[in-house]
């Protein structure tokens, strides 16, 4: 006889928002039952989920979990107190807590860790928003942990058709800083050049959608030539005199001209350009 497959481990989400919706549903799809969706107070979207999800709804300091896994998707700030209030539950040895933040370590879970609980930090690196359900297949998950919670954090995001990789406790600022140049920051960006665009005589909605071309052109770019490989424009070409009309024009707009400035200086760093001399003479200039 072939030997009996594992069952899939009964998964608890502790703060049902943006990261803890979209996890829910992804785990659901790859055949982790939602045991229970734990909430401060309840909600009709909570409810909602609660129903689609075939989950119960408990409230933090009610008891009752029957989860193997509980996983905390609450705010960074919310994540020791969380853990706190359930601790009263009481019977954490052998179960699994891992908790969503990018930028803090597992010690935050110290509460449960110290009943018995094997605790890590699972953190996606991809962007949740309102209206938006990213699939996960791909996605990379930094994990840092205690050996057998990071066990089971491998075996969970493989299952999700995720890219699991361990990150040590004291990186995990660096870390996050790191996804926030990838998405929130690069949104800002994209600000700055909405209001660059309106310089230019276009509206934001038409800047946003002219601008998606060359977006996705130069993310595809990134992906298969690196970053030298996909950098043009006058930098490449030393084309200071170029630089200068960019900045003068950019004079009444002192938060965009602080990014243009900054980013052309990391270019001239670390990107392949002309005449670096006079480009940062350009930049410099008054």
């Amino acid at each position: 006889m072939l030997p009996a497959m594992p069952k899939k481990l009964r998964i608890a989400i502790v703060g049902p928002g943006r990261l803890g919706s979209a996890l829910a549903f992804e785990l659901d799809r790859a055949g982790y039952p939602i045991a229970e969706i734990i909430v401060r107070k309840r909600s009709r979207q909570t409810a909602a989920l609660a129903r689609k999800l075939r989950a119960q709804i408990l409230l933090q300091n009610s008891g009752g979990i029957q989860a193997n896994v509980i996983w905390f998707c609450v705010p960074d700030r919310e994540i020791a107190r969380a853990a706190r209030v359930l601790a009263s539950e009481g019977k954490w040895k052998g179960r699994t807590a891992f908790h969503s933040s990018g930028a803090l370590p597992s010690g935050e879970l110290g509460a449960l860790k110290k009943l018995g609980a094997s605790v890590a930090s699972v953190h996606p690196l991809m962007t949740f928003v309102r209206g938006a359900l990213p699939s996960l297949a791909g996605v990379p998950f930094a994990l840092e942990g205690d050996a057998a919670a990071l066990r089971v954090a491998r075996r969970i995001v493989r299952d999700l058709g995720g890219d699991p990789f361990q990150i040590r406790a004291q990186n995990k600022a660096a870390y996050h800083a790191w996804g926030a140049f990838t998405s929130p920051l690069l949104v800002a960006l994209l600000v700055a050049a909405e209001q660059v665009a309106g310089a230019a005589g276009l509206s934001t909605s038409a800047a946003r959608k002219k601008m998606l071309p060359i977006l996705q052109q130069t993310i595809q770019n990134y992906g298969r030539l690196g970053p030298a490989g996909a950098f043009s424009g006058p930098l490449v070409r030393g084309d200071a005199e170029v630089v200068r009309k960019h900045l003068k024009v950019l004079g009444t707009m002192r938060d965009a001209k602080e990014v243009y400035t900054a980013l052309a200086q990391i270019a001239i760093s670390h990107l392949p350009v002309k005449r670096r001399a006079e480009l940062r003479k350009a930049l410099t200039a008054r």
